[in-house]
């Protein structure tokens, strides 16, 4: 069983986030232990599985997304590196459209033909809620707003500026206490076209300018740091566009890999576009 792995809304290897790729042969899933397994092995934040559907179900693939643990219901990245690897395949051409049928329902995914790809999903509806108890002590910060996220099931937490995003040291033991998929934080860009310079002093060539910057903790999936995750920006896209006026907008998940995803809000769907890079093409030996 051929495998790919790719890192997702990057330009670059090594940066952005590593998904786990495989095309299936035939028109099922095999077992929910297999795949949990071949999950675990990879141990990458999600391992993507597809099949192609036959004839006409509203959509052309099924698609299902494991973290090392368990299987999630929505993955942001993961889809772009299927549709990435799709595209490399010849299976969806430039200025093509995949569509894959989910856990979240029928999912979208439009390659560019520049290799660029833009996902269609959800917005996640946001509601003003107080902060969990012991919240602030998790994170190590005091939240300036806190939104539930509805079926994402996640908690967007904004704090007072990116510094504070950035600065982060939580403790992810009392995160994964808070029942909730990922604690999502967040604030806006310390300006226009702000970026970071690390420690060697140069600028990182995949943060050039930015609206707002996030991290996504989620330890109870088992990933206690995402380092860029496409389904979060369907929170973050309506929150900082009702903020900043503007339904076009482009997050930098500011994790120590980091990545860019840029968000195109559309009342109660959001596009989330990106770029990816195969990093491994490798075959599964054993146990399929």
């Amino acid at each position: 069983m051929r495998i790919r792995t790719v890192d997702a809304f990057t330009d670059r290897p090594y940066r952005g986030n590593p998904a786990g790729v495989l095309l299936l042969d035939g028109d099922a899933f095999p077992g929910d232990e297999r795949l949990q397994c071949v999950a675990g092995e990879l141990n990458l934040s999600e391992t993507a599985f597809a099949h192609r559907l036959p004839g006409d179900e509203g959509a052309d693939w099924a698609l299902r997304w494991f973290t090392p643990v368990s299987e999630v219901d929505l993955c942001g990245h993961a889809t772009l590196a299927t549709a990435h690897v799709m595209h490399g395949d010849g299976l969806v051409p430039g200025g093509g459209t995949v569509r894959f049928r989910t856990l979240s329902g029928v999912l979208t995914a439009a390659v560019a033909a520049d290799g660029a790809i833009t996902l269609d999903f959800p917005t996640a509806p946001l509601t003003p809620v107080a902060a969990p108890p012991g919240l602030a002590g998790a994170l190590g910060a005091e939240p300036v707003s806190v939104h539930d996220t509805g079926p994402l099931g996640d908690l967007l937490v904004e704090l007072a500026d990116e510094a504070a995003v950035r600065g982060l040291t939580p403790d992810i033991a009392a995160l994964g206490r808070l029942d909730r998929r990922a604690a999502i934080v967040t604030a806006r860009a310390a300006s226009e076209d702000d970026s970071y310079d690390g420690d060697d002093g140069d600028k990182r060539d995949d943060e050039a300018r930015y609206d707002y910057v996030s991290r996504v903790f989620a330890p109870a999936v088992g990933i206690p740091e995402d380092p860029v995750t496409g389904s979060a920006h369907t929170a973050l896209a309506p929150l900082w566009s009702e903020r900043l006026g503007r339904p076009v907008l482009t997050g930098l998940q500011c994790s120590a890999r980091s990545g860019l995803v840029r968000t195109t809000l559309r009342g109660e769907r959001t596009g989330l576009t990106g770029t990816a890079v195969t990093v491994l093409d490798a075959r599964l030996q054993t146990g399929w």
